[in-house]
C-alpha cells in the first residue's frame, strides 16, 4: 500500500479552522440533559445514597398569592367586596371565613350588634386590603367546600396567620362553634 505525499496545511486553515454547524439536537440533549445527570450523579451517588431524612429541607415561608383591592358590597354585581366580617367575594365568588362568626350588619338583632358589625366589617375590608393573602380550606374540616348558602368555606391567612382570628382578638368576632352566637 502506496503513502499518499504529505502535503503541509495551509497557515490560514490552522488561524483559523473552518466552524462546523452546530447539531442543535445533540447540543440541547447534551446541555439540558447529560449535564443535569451527571451533576446530579456527582451529588447524589459518590458516597452513596444520602441517608433518611438528608433531603429533608426546612419550609420555606408560604406566599401570599391573592390580591385584590376590595371594597364594601352594593348593587347587584359584586366582584371583590366585603359584605360583613366573616363574608366577602372575591373574583365573583362568595367567601365565608370558616374559622369565625361575626355580628350581622343586614340583620341584627339589637344595636350593640348593628355596632359591632360595621366594625369588623370595616376591620375585614381594611385587613384584606393590606397585602396579599391565601385561601385555604376549612381546617376543622377539610372536605366540606361549602356552606348551606352555597358560600365557600375557606380561611384567610397572611404570612400563615389567620385574618380571622386578628378579628377575634380585637373582639370583633368570636371563634367559629358552628353555630351563630349572640351579640346583644
Amino acid at each position: 500500500m502506496a503513502r499518499k505525499p504529505f502535503k503541509p496545511v495551509p497557515l490560514s486553515a490552522v488561524r483559523n479552522p473552518p466552524r462546523r454547524k452546530r447539531d442543535s439536537g445533540r447540543w440541547f440533549a447534551w446541555t439540558m440533559v447529560a449535564l443535569p445527570l451527571a451533576a446530579f450523579s456527582a451529588v447524589f451517588l459518590t458516597d452513596g445514597p444520602p441517608p433518611a431524612g438528608a433531603l429533608e429541607l426546612p419550609q420555606a415561608a408560604v406566599s401570599d398569592g391573592e390580591s385584590a383591592r376590595f371594597g364594601r358590597c352594593s348593587g347587584p354585581v359584586r366582584v371583590n367586596c366585603v359584605v360583613d366580617g366573616d363574608t366577602f367575594w372575591y373574583r365573583h365568588e362568595k367567601i365565608r371565613l370558616a374559622d369565625i362568626n361575626a355580628p350581622e350588619v343586614s340583620d341584627p338583632a339589637c344595636p350593640r350588634e348593628a355596632a359591632l358589625g360595621e366594625r369588623a366589617t370595616g376591620r375585614l375590608l381594611a385587613l384584606l386590603n393590606q397585602g396579599p393573602f391565601t385561601l385555604e380550606p376549612d381546617p376543622s374540616d377539610p372536605s366540606r367546600d361549602r356552606d348551606s348558602y352555597g358560600r365557600l368555606l375557606r380561611t384567610v391567612t397572611r404570612d400563615g396567620a389567620s385574618l380571622g382570628e386578628a378579628l377575634v382578638r380585637e373582639g370583633l368576632a368570636e371563634e367559629w362553634r358552628g353555630y351563630r352566637g349572640n351579640w346583644c
